[in-house]
């Protein structure tokens, strides 16, 4: 009976620490699954949700097709306004960037060179994250659906992007963003400028939201003059063709002169051949 009653005593005993063991198991893979999510937590807090590209094409957009124009007319952008270079989370960072060349282009902050612009990209929120304002909503990106981003990049693209079907609920939702963004930045009844500017907005940008009828986006265009680059890169041009011109008839010049002089000379000198010696 002793016997029996010890055994039974030692399977509860390895089941007892078997099924504590478990627990203790469980609880630890509980507690690292817990700090895992909290680590993730805090660098989901500390990183930034915003495209750099589509912020970079956004700013392009503002600067060559709408800058222009309010610049023309002396307008300032409120502070309120999405497009405000201060809702800019990037614009520190991008206006510490240098093209040296095709192939090549440099952070301001180190020094460092890199061989894209995705690289140093890259390079910026890896090591120049500090240099953003995170405290905000300032994703220029987010402006992206009202002015036509996809359209702007497939100007610069060598394969041209097939048109998407035109989807009603996406379009309404770009077309009112794009209204928003008109009334914030230029309100109409703050002065003649700014309604005029926001007439302006909603034709170069709101107006080409529709599945009606295919409208021209940016219709009133760039406001950069770029007759005047190409008039002064023509001008180059011709300045440089004409003095390579001249040189070329220069040189040729130079070289039959001192051909003609060889050829006097040679016809100046006495010839001996066939002369007869006299002798004494």
């Amino acid at each position: 009976m002793r016997r029996f009653w010890s055994w039974r005593i030692w399977v509860v005993v390895f089941l007892a620490l078997a099924l504590s063991s478990s627990r203790f198991i469980a609880c630890a893979e509980k507690y690292r699954v817990s700090e895992e999510r909290q680590r993730q937590l805090q660098e989901e807090k500390g990183r930034v949700h915003c495209s750099r590209s589509r912020s970079r094409t956004s700013r392009n957009i503002v600067s060559e097709y709408l800058m222009p124009f309010v610049e023309s007319e002396k307008y300032t952008l409120p502070k309120s306004c999405r497009l405000h270079p201060d809702n800019d989370i990037y614009r520190e960072q991008e206006g510490n960037i240098d093209e040296l060349r095709p192939m090549q282009w440099q952070c301001r902050y180190c020094k460092k060179l890199f061989r894209s612009q995705v690289y140093l990209d890259m390079h910026f929120d890896n090591r120049h994250s500090e240099n953003l304002d995170t405290s905000s909503n300032k994703c220029l990106a987010d402006t992206c659906g009202a002015l036509h981003c996809d359209y702007f990049d497939s100007l610069s693209s060598s394969k041209p992007k097939m048109q998407a079907t035109c989807k009603p609920a996406v379009v309404e939702k770009n077309r009112h963003a794009c209204e928003v963004l008109a009334n914030t930045c230029f309100p109409a009844e703050k002065s003649p400028v700014a309604k005029k500017l926001n007439d302006f907005f909603k034709r170069q940008f709101c107006d080409a939201h529709t599945c009606k009828k295919k409208l021209k986006i940016y219709p009133r265009g760039s406001g950069i003059d770029r007759n005047r680059s190409l008039i002064y890169a023509l001008s180059f041009f011709t300045i440089v063709v004409l003095a390579l011109f001249y040189l070329v008839v220069y040189l040729h010049k130079r070289e039959s002169g001192m051909l003609i002089k060889g050829l006097r000379r040679a016809r100046s000198r006495p010839s001996f051949k066939g002369s007869k010696v006299q002798k004494d």
